[in-house]
């Protein structure tokens, strides 16, 4: 499937798009290039003068620490359909790295194409406002997720959120998905050890909650991993309506 159909889906799953919208996103040119887990898929860096959509895999937005530069704090996931830095679009620069979670497949688009968008399609730029502002609710929603939530209940938050964005997009189904991360990101993500993040994932395995085997999980019980979770899928903005 070409990333444009994901990010097509992506879109489609908020409101309707003309066939001129589709013809537009269909004709974007693109460069396709693969990366191997932990590699650079956007450094940090000023002028940038393109923007990435992922096809597979996922990619981590990650800050490294000022003074010590072998330490990083991932600050969102992407999945497939996620316009990724479409801020940097905008922006003077970006501040951040987009790092490869596990083998990761990406489209790149010349902000060239872009300016075309917003000059001659105001339907389309609209909705690209809109992942912006999507992508700034997930994270205002992380925060408040590491404030109020703890261990097994905070894992449980990202995995249902996990979920639903791939499901959005037709990335996973059946309550099947899966998590390329190792238990020591998964730590840097919740903010805690490696010993708690172990504990939490066989808490909620001892639950009957979840079957977890490698980077492969299976929900088994949806409605009590959410009700642990506190999670509410509002923030992604899923109804489908006129913008």
């Amino acid at each position: 499937m070409a990333i444009t159909e994901y990010f097509i889906r992506y879109l489609q799953r908020r409101d309707t798009l003309s066939e001129i919208d589709l013809n537009r996103l269909r004709l974007l040119k693109t460069d396709k290039q693969s990366f191997g887990a932990g590699e650079v898929i956007v450094p940090i860096e000023r002028n940038v003068t393109r923007s990435c959509m992922i096809l597979r895999g996922m990619a981590g937005r990650s800050h490294p620490l000022v003074g010590r530069p072998d330490e990083r704090v991932i600050t969102a996931l992407h999945v497939p359909g996620d316009f990724v830095d479409l801020h940097g679009f905008v922006l003077a620069g970006l501040e951040h790295e987009v790092l490869a979670v596990g083998p990761t497949e990406v489209e790149f688009v010349d902000h060239s194409e872009l300016i075309d968008i917003t000059e001659n399609f105001p339907h389309l730029t609209r909705l690209m406002w809109m992942a912006t502002l999507i992508d700034a609710a997930i994270h205002r929603q992380w925060l408040v997720a590491a404030a109020s939530l703890r261990s097994s209940a905070h894992l449980a938050h990202l995995l249902c959120e996990i979920y639903i964005r791939l499901n959005a997009v037709g990335a996973a189904s059946n309550f099947q998905f899966s998590l390329p991360l190792l238990q020591r990101e998964l730590a840097d993500i919740l903010g805690y050890s490696s010993i708690h993040v172990n504990r939490a994932v066989r808490d909620l395995r001892d639950r009957g909650f979840v079957r977890w085997t490698g980077s492969d999980i299976t929900i088994l019980n949806w409605d009590g991993l959410a009700r642990l979770a506190r999670f509410d899928s509002t923030y992604l903005d899923l109804e489908r309506h006129s913008r």
